[in-house]
């Protein structure tokens, strides 16, 4: 049976993608994470060799997503495919995404153990970071807090698990909240985006608006609060 999806990150840095691989791992400790930087020679540059192999050390069966640095690392990452077999090119996806923070993205969404697809379209949320960080910032204004919103679509909870919302919770509460269909927010940025919600910084004891304007909403809102007290089963 195929495992999870796998990361290959590939960089000019060999020290970048294998820093990759360690940073990665700390949030996705199952996950095929596969460093590809560097020439055949410690030399700053990209190998072919090095790309082809490492796809086929993080291949299990269920995917493979490669990450890139600069261009000309994009060009060794599609030569390397055009080698592959057929079954195997089919599996593999070479993401338009910035390298540290879509590769923690996909990381995150493969250890959930999201199919192929779902861990590219995480990784392709890092493409709006920079927004996400500025939405975050401005959340603790409590721009979900105004009087137009009903009682059941906004609830408040207060963090309990030890870590608050880290990788794998964030990744928890991000997986619910895109079950449901209407839009819902946390302390004002889109639950549905797991980098907004990990740019919040949030920890333990700190509070945790979760709200949404759309009146059938009334449900997602309830399940992720519920989710939240819970404690994401850390506690």
């Amino acid at each position: 049976m195929p495992g999870k999806v796998g990361i290959v990150f590939v960089s000019h840095s060999e020290l970048i993608a294998r820093g990759l691989v360690d940073l990665a791992g700390q949030m996705a400790p199952g996950v095929a994470l596969v460093a590809a930087g560097g020439t055949d020679d410690g030399r700053i540059g990209t190998s072919f060799d090095r790309v082809s192999a490492a796809i086929t050390e993080a291949d299990s069966g269920a995917g493979v997503a490669v990450l890139c640095d600069l261009g000309s690392a994009i060009l060794t990452a599609e030569t390397a495919l055009d080698f592959l077999d057929d079954d195997v090119r089919a599996r593999v996806r070479i993401v338009d995404a910035p390298l540290v923070e879509g590769g923690v993205a996909a990381a995150v969404a493969a250890e959930a153990g999201d199919p192929l697809e779902a861990v590219v379209a995480a990784a392709g949320t890092a493409a709006g970071s920079a927004d996400a960080d500025a939405d975050a910032d401005a959340a603790g204004d409590g721009a979900e807090t105004t009087a137009d919103v009903a009682s059941d679509l906004r609830r408040v909870v207060t963090l309990v698990n030890p870590s608050g919302l880290h990788a794998r919770p964030a990744a928890d509460l991000v997986k619910l909240a895109s079950t449901f269909g209407q839009p819902i927010t946390v302390n004002g940025v889109d639950a549905k985006s797991l980098l907004a919600i990990m740019a919040l910084g949030l920890t333990k004891g700190d509070d945790v608006v979760i709200a949404s304007t759309d009146p059938a909403a009334a449900d997602a809102v309830a399940a992720v609060a519920a989710l939240a007290e819970s404690g994401f089963g850390e506690v």
